[in-house]
């Protein structure tokens, strides 16, 4: 087996949490519809989408493909709904203004393919924000960090001072979580 996998993922946050559990990567810029199926559960859409990434990434290195593909996805969701990234300041304040002085849900999706098997997990957090002034949420916004963050925000940046309570995994919330990573890429017998 290779010293790396390949990453199916543009996210510098993923690349810096790989990073952290010492794996290996080479980068592969893959696109997929993210638009949720009618009636789709956010649960099995981040699936698909972690999935669709590592598959993807299979597909365009062909035959030569040493070492496996993991594709990652996140979400949050509020009410059921799915909160993408903003698609502009109006979209990001209003995200935020929603999130403001509630709980939400985090689901983040690893899925590791290669040409002859795939698998995939999806872990989720409870995530809990105090009640935001229009005002921090303008200046967060400002500040340029959420625009392109699921949920409109990044835990790992100044919104950590909006989050009262966190239940599960902060690397999660972040992108990747971790214990599942590891846990697929031993399935696949990557050695840690």
């Amino acid at each position: 087996m290779p010293n790396f996998i390949y990453l199916a993922s543009a996210s510098p946050r993923r690349r810096e949490l790989l990073r952290q559990i010492g794996v290996s990567y080479r980068l592969l810029r893959i696109e997929v519809d993210e638009t949720p199926g009618a009636g789709e559960s956010p649960d099995d859409y981040v699936a698909r989408l972690a999935l669709a990434k590592a598959q993807f990434g299979c597909a365009a290195l062909g035959r030569r493909q040493p070492a496996p593909v993991l594709g990652a996805d996140t979400a949050v969701v509020v009410d059921d709904v799915i909160l993408g990234k903003p698609r502009d300041r109006e979209d990001g304040l209003a995200m935020l203004a929603r999130l403001s002085g509630r709980e939400h849900q985090v689901l983040s999706a690893v899925a590791v393919a290669t040409s002859t098997r795939n698998a995939v997990k999806v872990q989720e957090s409870r995530v809990w924000f105090r009640n935001l002034s229009p005002v921090e949420c303008a200046a967060y916004w400002d500040s340029g960090e959420p625009r392109d963050k699921a949920g409109g925000y990044g835990i790992q940046g100044r919104a950590a001072t909006f989050i009262t309570h966190l239940h599960g995994s902060y690397s999660g919330v972040m992108g990747l979580p971790l214990f599942e990573t590891a846990e697929l890429l031993r399935e696949f017998g990557w050695p840690f």
